[in-house]
């Protein structure tokens, strides 16, 4: 079993966000980078897989403080030397796809082959709908949301992806689809440099483009869709060979979703091993006692959650079918929907977990800031030492 660590960022602390515009705060961005570090470069040592933090913007309340991802994969890769680092996720539709490709593809390279990809569509319309104004009407598009703005945006997020598959894979490329044309018609270029030692240019005309650099790693750094839950996602990223993260569900529709990646797969000829494709994320909280664990994720996670998460609806994928609320913590940690409590607690919700899906990856979030510093490093370190061996062959 492969875990990975994931993180929003965010910073302060609950009553430090309470008070009020903590994203303005430089002491508590300060902090955060610090404890990071720290936090990158245990669970560097412990052996986690990878670390990948969200991209969000205009975000005054303190919560989700990564405007810019893989420039801070960049910052705690240098500071450490094993971890893969990544996105989950750059949202496509409000970027330039070949920036994209050229960004990423430079991070593989100053991180020696360990970046890793993730791409979301964006759902939070106050930073999606500015920074996307210049993109052929994109707007941000709540969780379950199937109108015409939702297949806009589906319909940009899966042109901006073959745009930057191509550059990372064809030494020259062009591309005509519906919101980019590249390179844009009657593009004139006459240097003599490009006629000897380069290509792309008919009768001074550019007919193609190279987008250099090319990543490390062949064919492309491996490439992830946070938080996917419906059926169409899932079999456009098992065609597209992209592992989709679950977010937390009712364990039924979860098996379900398992199943329909490994079908969709098989239909294209990847021939897959039980939950090959697919991970789960999940809140992580190990301590001495159930009752601090539980303590510790009602300041935390269950504050974000709330506060943060529910207004966009995040919380209905939660609700069992035929009920008017979501599970309790309780229910939760029984179907390993959460892992939270004692080293033994944990190995039990892991357990019930692994009963209803052949979950194989495990995307561990930490809330940095609103979990003290200390107890996310002593749940980094309990999980890997003392939970996974279980789990591991």
């Amino acid at each position: 079993m492969k875990v990975s660590v994931f993180y929003l960022p965010s910073i302060g602390s609950r009553a430090e966000i309470e008070q009020g515009m903590a994203g303005l705060r430089n002491d508590l961005y300060q902090k955060m980078l610090r404890e990071l570090t720290e936090q990158a470069q245990a669970a560097d040592a412990l052996g986690y897989d990878s670390i990948s933090f969200t991209e969000h913007h205009f975000h005054i309340e303190g919560f989700e403080l990564s405007t810019n991802p893989i420039m801070l994969d960049l910052y705690l890769a240098m500071q450490t030397e094993k971890i893969r680092v990544g996105q989950l996720g750059i949202v496509l539709p409000a970027n330039n796809p070949l920036r994209v490709a050229e960004d990423i593809a430079m991070l593989d390279h100053m991180t020696g082959g360990r970046a890793v990809a993730g791409f979301a569509r964006g759902y939070q319309r106050r930073w999606v709908d500015t920074m996307a104004q210049q993109l052929h009407g994109v707007h941000g598009i709540r969780p379950g949301e199937h109108d015409a703005m939702d297949q806009a945006n589906r319909a940009a997020f899966e042109e901006h992806w073959e745009i930057i598959k191509q550059a990372w894979t064809q030494d020259m490329m062009k591309f005509d689809g519906t919101g980019w044309q590249i390179p844009p018609p009657e593009t004139p270029w006459t240097l003599d440099a490009t006629k000897q030692w380069g290509q792309g240019v008919e009768d001074d005309i550019v007919t193609e483009i190279g987008v250099v650099p090319k990543p490390l790693q062949k064919p492309h750094p491996p490439v992830f869709q946070p938080f996917a839950s419906s059926e169409r996602t899932i079999r456009w990223c098992a065609r597209e060979g992209i592992t989709a993260i679950l977010p937390p569900m009712p364990p039924e529709m979860q098996q379900g979703l398992y199943e329909v990646y490994r079908e969709e797969a098989a239909s294209v000829g990847r021939d897959l091993k039980p939950g090959e494709g697919l991970g789960v994320l999940r809140d992580v909280i190990i301590t001495d006692t159930d009752e601090e664990a539980m303590e510790l994720w009602h300041e935390g996670p269950a504050f974000c959650g709330a506060s943060w998460f529910a207004p966009f609806g995040f919380g209905d994928a939660l609700r069992p079918e035929g009920r008017d609320f979501a599970y309790s913590p309780e229910e939760m940690k029984e179907m390993g929907l959460l892992f939270a409590g004692t080293v033994d607690s944990v190995k039990k919700q892991v357990q019930a977990m692994r009963e209803n899906s052949p979950v194989d990856w495990i995307f561990a979030w930490q809330y940095n800031g609103l979990t003290p510093h200390g107890k996310i490093l002593q749940t980094l370190d309990r999980f890997a030492n003392q939970v996974l061996p279980e789990f591991t062959d």
